[in-house]
């Protein structure tokens, strides 16, 4: 599978560049660091149940240790990095047996998030939607998975940024990164293609600014990921 190294900063340096579909908004420090480090999470790159090392982070990423900090504090606070006595900041676990409910109440939030989108989007975000979806599709085809998860992440900023619902994304957010964990972990029992082509769906009724095939779209992410999932437990 091609592949090309590139550290966590420099992935989400390339997706920021590639979803300017809003006015543009300088993004704060700890709101890159909080990109990189959930890359790093996302990615497996840090494992469920490592150590965080603050200072080391700061290294891996290419930010400071301010911006760093907190970055680890809003992740403490959503569960995806979890503080225990004695042993210091740990990445949280991937519980299988709550796996599918996450699935289910991101469903829920999913399917709001892409009817705003529809309803909302501007001219420009409704292009860039729609380009990020077929550059998903394109880098399953070539089995580029590097990519793919690049643009599955610009894909919801871009997304998210449209919906202008800030209280569905804040709620979905740490739903996505368990959802992402739990892919790359099993990566080699899923299909990206099926998953891509689903992205576009997606995609396609959101630039369209018809909110029923953009439910429509998100449900079949939806269930693409429900699936995989049942998969995994039960076998």
């Amino acid at each position: 599978m091609p592949t090309s190294e590139k550290s966590p900063a420099a992935r989400v340096k390339t997706s920021t560049a590639k979803t300017k579909a809003a006015p543009a908004v300088k993004r704060r420090a700890a709101d890159l660091a909080y990109d990189a480090i959930e890359t790093l999470l996302s990615t497996m790159q840090l494992e469920p149940g490592s150590p965080i090392v603050e200072a080391e982070l700061a290294e891996r990423t290419g930010m400071g240790r301010t911006p760093v900090r907190e970055a680890l504090l809003r992740m403490i606070s959503i569960d995806l990095i979890v503080q225990q006595p004695r042993r210091g900041l740990l990445v949280s676990n991937i519980d299988l047996a709550e796996h599918l409910d996450v699935i289910q109440t991101r469903r829920v939030l999913e399917n709001l998030l892409a009817a705003c989108a529809a309803r909302r989007a501007s001219a420009q975000q409704r292009k860039e939607i729609l380009l990020c979806a077929k550059r998903m599709v394109a880098a399953a085809k070539r089995g580029n998975l590097e990519e793919y998860m690049q643009e599955d992440h610009a894909l919801d900023v871009i997304v998210h940024t449209a919906s202008r619902n800030r209280s569905a994304v804040k709620s979905v957010t740490p739903l996505i990164v368990q959802c992402r964990r739990f892919w790359y972990a099993y990566q080699d029992a899923g299909d990206i293609t099926e998953g891509a082509l689903a992205h576009l769906e997606l995609a396609q009724g959101i630039s369209t600014g018809d909110e029923a095939a953009a439910i429509t779209g998100a449900n079949r992410l939806m269930d693409y990921l429900e699936d995989f999932a049942k998969r995994i437990i039960e076998s």
